[in-house]
C-alpha cells in the first residue's frame, strides 16, 4: 500500500486550554478546539486527507504555535501562515470571508451570506462556519447572531467569549 501524504501535529498548550495544532506541506490545516481531542484530528484527517499519516512534529509547527502564543498576549491579531483548507468551494469561500473580519470586530451570518454572494444561505453559512478546520486563525467566533447574541461555536460560547476579549483589548 502506497503512503498517503504526511500531516504533522503537535499538541499545543494555552492556559487551560489543549489543542492541537496540524498541517501539511501546504500550510496549517486543522486546529483543535479546547473541547476537542486528538480524535478530531483523527477525523478530519480520515475524511479530509484519506490515507494521510500522521506524524508529530513539534519544531516543524514551531512558528505557526510562535503566532498562536503572540495572539493570546496580544501582540497579534492577525496572523500570517499559510493555510490549506480544504472544504467545499462553498465552504472555502465562506472561509476566505472569515478572513477578511478584523480582529475586535464582528459580523452577522447574515452579513458573512451576502459578503459570499449567497444572502438567503444564512443556514448553509452558519453550517460551513461550524465545520470551519483552523479556528482562532480563521476566526468564526467574530460570528454572531443578527441580535448581537453569541450563537453556534463549536468549541463552546465560553471559548468564545475568551477570544471575543481578547481581541477587545
Amino acid at each position: 500500500m502506497a503512503r498517503g501524504e504526511t500531516i504533522y501535529f503537535a499538541p499545543y498548550q494555552q492556559g487551560d486550554w489543549s489543542l492541537y495544532l496540524a498541517g501539511t506541506e501546504q500550510g496549517v490545516c486543522v486546529i483543535t478546539l479546547p473541547n476537542e481531542s486528538f480524535a478530531t484530528l483523527e477525523k478530519w484527517a480520515a475524511k479530509k486527507a484519506p490515507g494521510a499519516v500522521l506524524v508529530e512534529d513539534r519544531e516543524r509547527l514551531a512558528e505557526y504555535a510562535g503566532q498562536l502564543d503572540e495572539y493570546f498576549a496580544g501582540e497579534r491579531s492577525e496572523f500570517a501562515m499559510p493555510l490549506d483548507l480544504r472544504g467545499t468551494p462553498f465552504q472555502v469561500a465562506v472561509w476566505q470571508a472569515l478572513l477578511a473580519v478584523k480582529a475586535g470586530t464582528t459580523q452577522t451570518y447574515s452579513q458573512i451570506a451576502e459578503s459570499v454572494g449567497r444572502a438567503n444561505a444564512v443556514r448553509a453559512v452558519g453550517a460551513a462556519i461550524g465545520a470551519n478546520p483552523v479556528p482562532i486563525v480563521v476566526p468564526c467566533h467574530r460570528v454572531i447572531g443578527k441580535d448581537g447574541s453569541l450563537t453556534g461555536f463549536r468549541g463552546g460560547l465560553p471559548a468564545k467569549q475568551v477570544l471575543l476579549a481578547l481581541e477587545d483589548r
